[in-house]
C-alpha cells in the first residue's frame, strides 16, 4: 500500500445536542482520489471541514503526513493542503486571475512580491481547469459555473500534497463536470472530494466512503461498494447496477422505494449486478 497522507480517526463532533459525527475513521494514500458519499445530512461536509481544521472535533484526531493537524500554523497548512468549500467566500471585485492568485499566498506570504514563477503557476492553472479565458473578468459578473472554474484554479495553483473539494461539480454542465473530475485525477493530488452523483464517483474514485447517520457504512472500491441493496438502503431508490465497456460501475436509478420495508419483502433490487 502506498503512503498514507492523511489518517482521520475517531471524529465525533457534535452542533449543541447533536451528534453529527460518530467515530469516523478516513484514510487517503498518496495520489488516492476517495469519494466522500452519502445522502443529505449525513456528515459529509462536516468531516470535510474537519479534515482542514475549519471545524476542531470533539474527539479523535487528523494527522496530515504524519504530523497532528492541530500542530501545525495555518500557513503550513495552506502549503500542504487546498480546500475547495461547498460556500465560497463573499464575492471581491477582483478578477479571475488575482482570485487563483490568491492560491499562491501561503507560498510567498501576504506581504510577499508576486514573482514570475507565481505568474506562470497562476495562468497554467487557469488553463488547466479551463477558464483562461475568464482571467480579465471580475468575479462578480461571472455565472456560478465559471466561478467554480475559477475557484478550482485557485486549488491548482496552491499546489497542495492534498486536495479537498466539497461538490466540486456543482453549478456544472455535463461536460464541465467531467471535464473537472479528469482534470483533478490528471494531476495525481490526493484528493478527498464529496460527491452526490454515485455515478461521476464509481468513474473517477479510486475509493469510496460511505457516510449515513455520521457514521461510515461502507468504504472499498466503487465497484464494491456502489451495489444496489446499499444504494436503495441508503437512498431509498430503486437502482440497477450496470457495467460500462471500461469496467466502470453505473446505476441506473428507477424512482424512489414505497418504503425499505417493502423493499426487503419484495427483494427488488435487492442484488447487484456481477461483472
Amino acid at each position: 500500500m502506498s503512503e498514507v497522507v492523511l489518517e482521520a480517526r475517531g471524529l465525533t463532533h457534535r452542533f449543541g445536542a447533536l451528534e453529527v459525527l460518530h467515530g469516523v475513521d478516513l484514510v487517503a494514500h498518496r495520489h488516492e482520489v476517495v469519494g466522500l458519499v452519502g445522502p443529505n445530512g449525513s456528515g459529509k461536509t462536516t468531516a470535510l471541514r474537519i479534515l482542514h481544521r475549519d471545524l476542531v472535533p470533539d474527539a479523535g484526531q487528523v494527522r496530515l503526513e504524519g504530523r497532528d493537524l492541530a500542530s501545525l500554523s495555518g500557513r503550513e497548512r495552506a502549503r500542504r493542503l487546498a480546500v475547495m468549500a461547498q460556500e465560497s467566500p463573499g464575492e471581491l471585485p477582483i478578477t479571475a486571475a488575482d482570485a487563483v492568485m490568491l492560491g499562491r499566498l501561503p507560498h510567498r506570504g501576504l506581504f510577499g512580491a508576486t514573482t514570475g514563477r507565481d505568474e506562470r503557476i497562476a495562468a497554467e492553472a487557469l488553463e488547466l481547469a479551463g477558464a483562461a479565458h475568464l482571467a480579465r473578468q471580475d468575479l462578480t459578473t461571472l455565472s456560478g459555473g465559471e466561478r467554480q472554474r475559477v475557484l478550482i484554479a485557485r486549488a491548482l495553483a496552491q499546489q497542495p500534497r492534498l486536495l479537498l473539494l466539497d461538490e466540486p461539480t456543482n453549478h456544472l454542465d455535463i461536460g464541465a463536470q467531467h471535464h473537472t473530475l479528469q482534470l483533478m485525477r490528471s494531476q495525481r493530488l490526493t484528493t478527498i472530494v464529496v460527491l452526490h452523483d454515485l455515478n461521476l464517483a464509481a468513474r473517477y474514485c479510486d475509493r469510496v466512503v460511505v457516510l449515513a447517520g455520521g457514521r461510515v457504512r461502507a468504504d472499498g472500491p466503487p465497484s464494491e461498494v456502489l451495489e444496489e441493496a446499499l444504494v436503495g438502503e441508503m437512498y431509498a431508490v430503486a437502482a440497477d447496477r450496470r457495467i460500462a465497456a471500461d469496467g466502470t460501475a453505473q446505476l441506473l436509478f428507477r424512482g424512489r422505494r414505497a418504503s425499505p420495508r417493502a423493499h426487503r419483502a419484495d427483494g427488488a433490487g435487492a442484488h447487484s449486478v456481477q461483472g
